[in-house]
Order: structure tokens, then sequence, then C-alpha cells
């Protein structure tokens, strides 16, 4: 294990522990894993002045330090600047400090693999509780029973387990296509990826969270997407086929989860009573923005104001109980939608900044996976293939670069006209299925969290894992070294120069110059002529003589030949 990681890994990890939160109020509830993001910006901060380096470039200082500059100033022009200052330090550390201290933090896609195999590892953690909660009856109370799969973090954050779960699910599900699926070595964890992947379903759905179910499904779709149109399709298909056997035919969640699946058709027609409330909340902070434009009312500012400015029929708290607490009533200081959260507390100008830094950064995400898909998977220049001098069965760089044809969709973790992705014709070895992978993982959950804001903001022991998800997409959308290809060892042919040994006597046999050819792709068979019949013959009795190459097997595989660049392959005879 890289041991620089450790401080990263530890912040994840630790929300394993039972009893993040115990009691009910608004004031900050430290977690052991808010600790352990704390030592891993000083540990980050310990580096750079002993490197006495600046490892960031002016893309990220300029998107991290916008956000920082926006909330400084609503802090000082906050109407209470003393209780604002709570407000300040924990939006700079979830979405500035320790977003950078894990860019920082990682060297390489190794690096994110591992922090990423973390997140997953937590997700399965909590939805193994979650899922054994709701088989016992031991989860938190919803509809007066207690089967809500809340994981360890308890009936006060009902939003936690279902973050984790989704986190998960995205990561494996896109590191799980990105591995090839007819490599010998590495079906084995293509499997497990989107075997994890499909057991976390289970917990996600038992969690009863509908904004955590759309925000799954915008993030899963468009994952899916990032590795072709046809695939996403039928990856779809078969989920939604899948969905209405276990529902229909074996009865799985008839009660309670298709009542709560009916209820996101009819949050406008017939809202229930938590979709009426947050109705109210997002009244309050437009109400809150429109009377402070400019700066808002400071960090932390909205439960002060929000009294003023909501409905009669708001409820001022939440029933929570079950999974071990007992009844409690949780007060509603946020309006559940972090743009309008951050729209009232901070104005026009810290919205700006922060969903400015958001949305440079899903953009930077897309641009360098579809620059990967484009330099991998289709050369302009040579109409290749991973580097492979063969042409594609169609004319379109961007349909193949998409997966709108049956080569771009085979490109990556499938079959195409060139065979198998990761096998000898690959001459990468693997190593832009594993870069695609990191990328679509860092876009999903970027797609995640901003469907997920859109019903929930920040809060509760998981906020710390929304900073880490951020550095890892901040990581993929900024850092050189996300898209710096990895060392590779070049492959050498077997072919020896013929040795000329010293000559006494003059040798009366013509001399020929050894034969040159245009250096072949890496990994693929030479082809070397036969002798000819019309060669001059070896002096007898010498074993020094220079000896012909050996022929190729005549049985040669015709996948390894080459085709020339202008020659294109017909349909055809592409599935031959």
């Amino acid at each position: 294990m890289p041991w620089h990681l450790l401080p990263a890994l530890a912040t994840v990890l630790l929300l394993c522990l039972p009893g993040q939160r115990g009691e009910v109020g608004g004031g900050p509830h430290v977690t052991p894993a808010d600790l352990a993001s704390a030592g891993l910006v000083a540990y980050c901060a310990v580096r750079l002045l002993r490197d006495r380096a600046r490892p960031l470039t002016r893309t990220a200082a300029l998107l991290f330090g916008a956000p920082a500059l926006a909330v400084a100033v609503a802090t000082v022009t906050a109407t209470d600047p003393a209780a604002a200052l709570a407000g300040y330090a924990r939006i700079t550390q979830v979405f500035v400090l320790v977003p950078l201290a894990v860019l920082l933090l990682l060297r390489s896609r190794r690096d994110f693999h591992w922090v990423a195999g973390a997140l997953v590892l937590l997700a399965l953690v909590q939805g193994a509780v979650g899922v054994r909660q709701y088989a016992t009856g031991t989860g938190a109370s919803y509809a007066g029973r207690d089967v809500r799969a809340v994981g360890t973090f308890g009936p006060l954050d009902v939003m936690a387990m279902a973050t984790t779960v989704g986190y998960g699910v995205v990561i494996a599900l896109a590191v799980g296509l990105a591995l090839p699926a007819t490599r010998t070595g590495v079906r084995g964890p293509r499997r497990a990826a989107l075997g994890c992947a499909a057991a976390l379903l289970v917990p996600l759905a038992l969690s009863f969270s509908r904004g955590a179910w759309i925000a799954t499904a915008c993030a899963g779709t468009a994952v899916l997407c990032l590795y072709g149109v046809r695939r996403a399709v039928c990856a779809l298909t078969a989920l939604a086929a899948l969905a209405v056997l276990l529902v229909c035919g074996t009865g799985v969640g008839s009660g309670l989860m298709a009542e709560r699946f009916d209820s996101i058709t009819r949050v406008s027609a017939a809202p229930d009573r938590s979709v009426t409330d947050r109705y109210g909340l997002w009244a309050a902070a437009t109400d809150i923005w429109r009377d402070h434009p400019a700066t808002g009312v400071g960090p932390k500012g909205f439960a002060a104001h929000r009294d003023g400015h909501a409905s009669v029929g708001l409820s001022a708290a939440s029933d929570t109980a079950g999974a071990g607490h007992a009844f409690q009533r949780e007060p509603l200081l946020s309006p559940h939608n972090m743009y309008l959260l951050v729209l009232s507390e901070q104005g026009l100008l810290g919205a700006l900044a922060l969903l400015g830094c958001w949305a440079a950064l899903l953009v930077c995400a897309l641009r360098r996976v579809f620059d990967l898909r484009r330099e991998g998977c289709f050369d302009l220049r040579r109409g290749s293939h991973f580097g492979l001098r063969r042409t594609c069965c169609c004319d379109s760089p961007r349909a193949c670069c998409f997966g709108l044809c049956r080569a771009g969709a085979g490109a990556v973790g499938g079959w195409g006209p060139g065979g198998p992705s990761g096998s000898a014709r690959n001459p990468s070895g693997g190593a832009e299925p594993a870069a695609l992978g990191c990328g679509a993982a860092a876009v999903g959950l970027l797609v995640w969290q901003a469907v997920d804001f859109l019903y929930a903001d920040i809060g509760g022991p998981t906020t710390v894992l929304t900073s880490v998800a951020l550095g890892l997409a901040a990581w993929w959308a900024l850092s050189p070294a996300a898209a710096a290809a990895p060392p590779t060892t070049p492959l050498t042919t077997s072919v020896t120069t013929p040795v000329t040994a010293p000559v006494t006597a003059p040798v009366t046999a013509p001399v020929t110059t050894p034969r040159t050819s245009p250096p072949a792709p890496p990994a693929a068979l030479l082809h070397l002529p036969l002798p000819s019949p019309t060669s001059p013959p070896q002096a007898p009795g010498r074993a020094d003589a220079p000896t012909a190459p050996p022929a190729a097997h005549p049985y040669a595989p015709p996948a390894c030949r080459t085709t020339p660049d202008r020659e294109r392959i017909a349909p055809a005879e592409a599935h031959r």
C-alpha cells in the first residue's frame, strides 16, 4: 500500500465506525472522519512547505480560489459575522481544502484506484449493515415500521448510507466496464467490480431515498454513455427488465418500495409531507436571496432567517426514530437544496463562484475523457484503434469515438474488427482502458453530486466523503499526472542481425545487404519472406556463416496481419 495515501484512506474508512452522531441540535458535530480530514490537509501543507514547490496549476488555483474568496466575502458581510465563522470553516473544508489535499496527494492512476477502492469498501460495509437492518426490522422508522436501511449512521442521517452506496455503485460500474472482458487475467476483477455494483443496488433501494435513486440513475447512465451509446441502451433495457421481474414477478418490494417509487411521479399532483416541507424551504430560501441578492445572509444564516420568510404550514422539525434511537425531532436547518442554500447564504457572488467551479470541473473531466477516447480508440491521422494500423469499418471518427459503430463499441472492453481489447493487438497493454475507468468514475461522481444537490445539501458525517469525491474528480480534471501515459516497456522482436566473420580469402559469392522492413506494430508477428531459390549458396564448411532468418508460420492468424493505411476494410469482411 502507498503509505502517502494513509491520511486519505483513513478519512474514508473511519466512516465505518458506528455512532457518528448521537444527539439532535444545530451545533457542530465533529466526527473521527473530520479529524482525519484535518490531518490530511495538515499533511499536504507540511509536504508543500518541505518541498517548497508550487504543484497547483493556474486553472486549479483559479477554480478553487474563487469559492474561497466568495465565501470569505459572504462571511464578512453577513448579518452576524461571528456566527458565520463556523460556516466559513465548514464550507472551506468541504469545497476547497480537502479536495485540494486529495488533488495534491494522488500521484498516479494507481493512487486514484486505491482511494476509489476505499470508497467502494465503505459502501459495501454500510450496505451490508443496511440490508441486515431491513431484514431484521432494526432500521430507521419509515411508515410506522423500522425497515429503512441507514447503516451505522443512525436515523438522524437517513441520507448518509444512500450517499455512500451511490458513490460505490458509480465507481464500481465505471472501473468494471473499463477492464477488458476478453483477457484471461482480468476477467475476475471485472466480474468482481460489476458484481459489487449490482449488489450495492439492493441497499440503495432499501434506503428509500428518492434523491439518491435519481442521482444514481443519472450518473450510471452517464457512465454507460461514455462507453458507447449502444452499450448504454442495452444495459438500461436489461436493468429495467430485471426491475420489473423482481417487483412484479417475485413481489420483492411490492409494498413500501412500490409506493415510494410512485411518490416520485406525484411530487406535484399529490405530494407527501416531506415534499411539502421541502417546497416550503425552497420558497423561504428564494425569499432570503431576494432580500440579500449580492452576498446573502452569510454561512449558517439560513436557520436564523427561515422563520421570517417561511409559510405558516412549514414544519419546524421532522420525526426520527428507530435504529437503536428513541423518538426525536430533527430541526430543519437547511432548504435541502444545495444550490438554493448557497444562493441564500452567499448570494449571487458565491453561487457563481461555487457553481462555476463545479461546472468547470465537469467540462474539464469530460474533455479529458473524450481526448483519451479519440487518441486511444480512433486515431484521426492513421485511422487506427488503440494505435493499430487498421482502419475502421465506418468513415466517421466521431461515431467511432462515441461507440456508435461496431468497432467503437468493441474498442474498450469488448470485441471489434481488430479483435479483443487488451490482447496482443493492443500495444498499450490496457493503459487506455485503465485511464478511461478513472475518467468515467470522476465524471460519474460529478454527475451524481450535481443531481443529488437538487434534493439535498451538505451536512452529516458523509460531508467529508463528498469532499473526497470532489478531490478525485478534481485530480482527473486538473492534474497533469492524470493525462500522462504510464511508463511502458517497448517490445522488441527476436530477429538477430547477421554477424559476418573476418574473411581471410576472397569470396566469389556476391555480398547481399540485410533486408530492411518498415517497423511492425508491437506484439505483432513478423512475416519475413522465405529465402529465394536463386540466392547464392553459403560456403561449405563454415559454421559461422550468416544464416537466413526463420520464416513465419504458414498458419499464422489473419488478425495479426496489418493492412496498409489507405486500404479500407469492407463491413462484410470485418466479421470474418
